[in-house]
């Protein structure tokens, strides 16, 4: 089964709508890709479609904040993180204002609408900001835990969601937890760490590896920031080889931020799985995820290359 993280975050909203007074939801004339229109057939009063005005959107959801609401903004995630990047730095996050960015069609899976409306550069931007949280969920179970985890924590925190349909990988049972990296598989030989989509290509990867007798461990990383530093360094001195898989930017995103770790605490032999230094173009996301090299096939090549 495969459900786009948006369409959870939609289905979260409802359900915080009956259940959580102070939610409000705010969005830049998108409501309906970004699922947000799910919380206002339930809630239409405390639903603000704030027009083709991101920069007005991210102040005033910051302004509910501060009156003690409890703001989800969303627009696609290339306007989210880029155009309204000052107002989420200096009204959001800088007096640390509990406003939730929602941000969907992340990654180059948008597809056809090409390289203007592919955010591959996201997660570096708000992950570069201090006081800021950021969550990348896996699948649509990991998504709607996320968004009910985000009502609980109290400050700025980007949430990165998709267009593009993914497998669901975790069951009913699952519970998410800001900070704490999940270990899917473990293996001897190396660990492939990923996050977002490209925990389900991960796996997979994994599974065609164990034919070749090399046993990879995979960690799914939500929370890129503040990372699991100490998972990180766990499956670094127990396998001694790092891969990193992420639909975003070699640059600033998961992989660098796993490097950052290891510099620092373990030095261990890694390669990045992700966006060269390029922008997207056009295509459906099969096509894109092939042209740029986010295929289990890709994982798999970064993988033997360590060995």
């Amino acid at each position: 089964m495969k459900i786009a993280t948006r369409q959870a975050y939609g289905e979260a909203l409802a359900e915080l709508a009956k259940t959580n007074e102070n939610v409000v939801v705010l969005d830049a004339d998108l409501g309906k890709s970004t699922k947000t229109y799910e919380f206002k057939k339930v809630c239409p009063e405390r639903y603000f479609d704030m027009g083709i005005s991101e920069q007005d959107m991210i102040g005033t959801a910051a302004g509910l904040a501060a009156s003690g609401k409890i703001p989800f903004a969303s627009t696609f995630a290339m306007f989210a993180a880029g155009r309204a990047f000052e107002q989420i730095r200096n009204s959001v996050a800088y007096p640390r204002l509990d406003v939730k960015i929602a941000a969907t069609h992340a990654g180059l899976t948008v597809g056809e609408d090409g390289a203007t409306h592919q955010a591959i550069e996201d997660i570096s931007l708000m992950r570069s900001i201090p006081n800021m949280v950021v969550i990348s969920p896996s699948d649509a179970v990991e998504a709607k835990q996320v968004i009910f985890e985000a009502v609980k924590y109290d400050g700025p925190m980007y949430i990165r969601l998709g267009r593009y349909p993914v497998p669901v990988i975790h069951d009913d049972k699952f519970e998410f937890k800001i900070g704490k990296g999940e270990v899917l598989r473990d293996g001897k030989d190396i660990t492939i760490i990923a996050t977002g989509i490209m925990v389900s290509v991960a796996l997979e990867a994994a599974e065609k590896l164990k034919y070749e007798n090399i046993e990879a461990s995979v960690i799914n990383i939500a929370t890129i920031k503040p990372i699991d530093r100490e998972l990180i360094v766990k499956y670094a001195k127990q396998t001694g080889k790092i891969v990193t898989a992420e639909e975003h930017s070699i640059i600033g995103g998961l992989g660098s931020a796993v490097a950052e770790v290891l510099s620092v605490e373990y030095p261990t032999k890694m390669k990045m799985v992700g966006v060269e230094d390029k922008f997207g173009h056009s295509g459906t996301p099969e096509e894109l995820l092939k042209n740029y090299n986010l295929t289990s096939e890709s994982i798999i090549k970064a993988v033997k290359s360590l060995n």
